[in-house]
């Protein structure tokens, strides 16, 4: 897979210069499921990662819930992408047997007047080819007589899934098609010449790869890479914000067998409740705007968390709500930029062969893994 090359040109920084086809740099799960699809299809491909782990950022810090594809502006790659990968991850989990429950969500208004924008939810749904079915208050109090609600959608396709038995699945697939994954190798400086795409790799062990093929799936560090790549166009150089979400999680057991989220708001989809496969609540994400990453939970939140999920579930115990974890979501606009979708340059945007950067990969890209695997593939074909 790996052969050495020599030539001038060699970076000081590294001692080494070795020549490959395919360099996947992230070992999420939308970068894991890359490097299957291409290894799958005779690719010889090297995955980077700069953790010890794979799976350690975005991938690892989500309410892992298979969405149906609601929310997305008809046409969207968000919207496209969620709604193929959807099915497809359904199929792969039965077939690999990930751990996963197809257990459905409501949407609830906790007053009429969020009425009409479960409507437009609906009509939105519909438009994606995500059917969903709007029910009065008194069927939800019969369903679930612990909610308030003047009216809610159920989502039939929304589930659940073990995330990290998805990325084992996908990792062992990769490696039995020959893949590597090389874990401790940030990629600390990239360039582009003449057909080629040289990588620079830290760590205990510094070299210079040289690949045909370079797949940028990076999570959170996928645009400030991009940002340095010497030959890269500026154009294909976007700017990225963070908005940070908290879970808190509910201990002892809840009245609830499904998803319940609110009404959207601004950059998130409101504090909501999921469930862990062992039935388990946790609440969240909120949305925090901030500077740098950073994953502190702020207990003082409990508060905030407390008077959002009350406005639908007044039984709530606030003393049983404790901080958990917080993810980040990599955002190409900033908090007052309305939607942006999934953004994944090719060759026949930026004009290099062989390169591929995926950028703003927030949800739903766990649901939408399988489908951007085989999205990229077609860019490099």
């Amino acid at each position: 897979m790996l052969s050495a090359f020599s030539g001038e040109g060699r970076p000081s920084v590294s001692t080494e210069v070795l020549e490959t086809q395919t360099v996947v740099i992230g070992a999420g799960v939308v970068g894991l499921a890359i490097a299957r699809a291409l290894a799958s299809a005779g690719h010889d491909v090297i995955v980077l990662e700069s953790a010890g782990r794979f799976g350690e950022g975005i991938s690892s810090r989500n309410s892992e819930v298979i969405h149906a594809g609601i929310y997305y502006p008809e046409g969207s790659l968000k919207a496209e992408l969620c709604v193929a990968g959807r099915q497809r991850l359904y199929e792969y989990c039965q077939t690999r047997k990930v751990d996963h429950r197809k257990c459905g969500k409501w949407i609830v208004a906790a007053n009429e007047s969020q009425n009409g924008k479960l409507k437009d939810i609906q009509a939105a749904a519909a438009r994606n080819g995500v059917e969903l079915t709007l029910h009065d208050a008194s069927r939800i109090t019969r369903e679930m007589p612990e909610i308030r609600a003047s009216s809610g959608l159920w989502s039939p396709e929304t589930g659940i899934i073990d995330s990290h038995g998805l990325m084992l699945s996908l990792l062992g697939e990769f490696e039995d098609a020959g893949g590597q994954l090389v874990l401790r190798s940030p990629v600390e400086a990239a360039e582009s010449d003449n057909h080629w795409h040289c990588l620079h790799v830290g760590g205990d062990h510094p070299l210079t790869l040289k690949a045909k093929n370079v797949i940028n799936a990076a999570g959170l560090a996928a645009v400030p890479l991009a940002k340095t790549w010497a030959g890269l166009p500026d154009d294909f150089k976007p700017e990225q914000w963070f908005a940070r979400g908290v879970y808190f999680s509910y201990s002892g057991q809840t009245p609830f067998k499904t998803l319940i989220y609110p009404v959207p708001e601004p950059g998130g989809l409101g504090v909501h409740l999921t469930l862990d496969l062992a039935g388990q609540a946790r609440f969240g994400p909120d949305v925090e705007w901030i500077e740098t990453e950073d994953y502190t939970v702020d207990p003082n939140r409990q508060e905030t968390f407390a008077r959002g999920i009350r406005q639908w579930w007044p039984g709530l115990d606030p003393a049983r709500l404790q901080p958990a974890y917080a993810g980040i979501r990599p955002k190409l606009v900033g908090p007052d930029g309305g939607f942006a979708d999934f953004r994944i340059d090719g060759p026949e945007d930026h004009g290099l062969p062989g390169l591929v950067n995926l950028f703003g990969i927030e949800s739903p890209g766990l649901t939408s893994c399988l489908a951007i695997a085989d999205f990229v593939k077609r860019k490099l074909n």
